[in-house]
């Protein structure tokens, strides 16, 4: 089944780690992967640590994308391509139960990730498996292909007020 956590609230990531918890506790392989977050997070010690997870971080960019400039946007969009092609492979390869795309759909709709080969490999997914798509502003073909959709609606964020991320609760 295909799960989708959107939105522009907090809680997409952190739901997806939760899964990806849940599942390698009953014993499924999970494969995690990250895209468009370059800092350390509280999750990725925890997840790592954690038999049956494994997790990998495509690109290395600790700047917003809109903070890019015009090479450092075509070097991270390559980065993030040749992930996502190794992450085909090791799905396929390595028997994973679970793959979780943490920020893919984010990546796709800042032209960081080429829609066309994750639509690709999103209609080839076994339908035995979990794939677990992430990030704002969804494509429709996305929401259309999805069996779970959960939009993460914020109402109230200290971001606004001009509260920088805070270390344990927003990374």
């Amino acid at each position: 089944m295909i799960h989708i956590y959107c939105g522009d609230g907090k809680g997409k990531t952190t739901a997806a780690v939760g899964l990806a918890v849940r599942a390698a506790g009953s014993g499924l392989k999970v494969l995690f992967v990250q895209f468009l977050k370059g800092r350390v997070t509280g999750e990725l010690s925890v997840l790592k640590a954690v038999e049956g997870i494994t997790v990998i971080r495509a690109g290395d960019s600790t700047k917003f994308t809109y903070e890019l400039s015009a090479e450092e946007r075509k070097q991270l969009l390559e980065e993030n391509q040749k992930t996502l092609d190794r992450v085909f492979e090791m799905t396929e390869k390595d028997g994973v139960d679970l793959l979780i795309l943490d920020e893919a759909i984010t990546a796709v709709s800042t032209d960081m990730l080429r829609e066309e080969t994750l639509k690709n490999y999103v209609e080839t997914f076994a339908p035995e498996k979990e794939l677990v798509l992430t990030g704002r502003s969804p494509e429709r073909w996305m929401i259309d292909m999805a069996d779970y959709v959960t939009d993460m609606e914020k109402i109230r964020h200290p971001f606004d007020q001009g509260i920088r991320a805070r270390k344990g609760i927003e990374f």
